[in-house]
């Protein structure tokens, strides 16, 4: 095949599509928040570690746990599932939300509240320690641990499956005349 100079030169209409195509917009973005969603992700982490266990910083001044560091890392959960949040709905690259995804960011918000509530016991007088003087007791301990388990099981049901899972497909015809019986023909 020959190939002219004409046809070599890019048309004059900027409708026309090229052979190649630059990345859309959409992908683009979608990078972007991958990349803030796993940014403030870690952020998050690194907040909850500082609230959690200050003693990895440095920090160690205390030998309870005192209102401020339930705050901090509570702060650091919520920034963590904000930054899930992200990342997933970036992952789905504008296709609409499914069900699985929805339940999921409820599972999300749910997990959130519980470790809030629990966390903040005392604080909120539901606890048993009296307001001067808050703890971060066992039970409560248990309570944020449930929270931050139902926070990770709507994050893993937000994660678009459908993207990594390939459906073979094969035609009626293929299977008819591979599984038909001998007797049959």
């Amino acid at each position: 095949m020959i190939i002219n100079d004409e046809d070599q030169i890019p048309p004059d209409n900027p409708l026309q599509p090229a052979a190649e195509e630059p990345p859309s917009q959409p992908v683009q973005q979608s990078k972007r928040k991958i990349r803030l969603g796993l940014i403030m992700t870690g952020i998050g982490f690194a907040l909850f570690i500082l609230g959690a266990r200050p003693s990895v910083y440095g920090l160690d001044r205390s030998p309870v746990i005192g209102f401020v560091q339930v705050s901090v890392f509570l702060f650091g959960i919520a920034i963590i599932c904000v930054g899930a949040f992200l990342v997933m709905q970036a992952l789905r690259q504008g296709k609409p939300y499914s069900l699985l995804f929805q339940i999921g960011m409820r599972f999300v918000q749910t997990g959130y509240v519980i470790a809030l509530f629990t966390g903040l016991a005392d604080v909120l007088g539901l606890g048993s320690h009296p307001l001067p003087r808050p703890f971060f007791g066992p039970l409560q301990s248990v309570g944020v641990q449930i929270g931050e388990f139902v926070i990770g099981l709507g994050i893993l049901m937000m994660f678009p499956f459908d993207r990594i899972i390939t459906r073979r497909t094969q035609p009626e015809s293929d299977n008819s005349a591979n599984n038909s019986h001998p007797e049959y023909q």
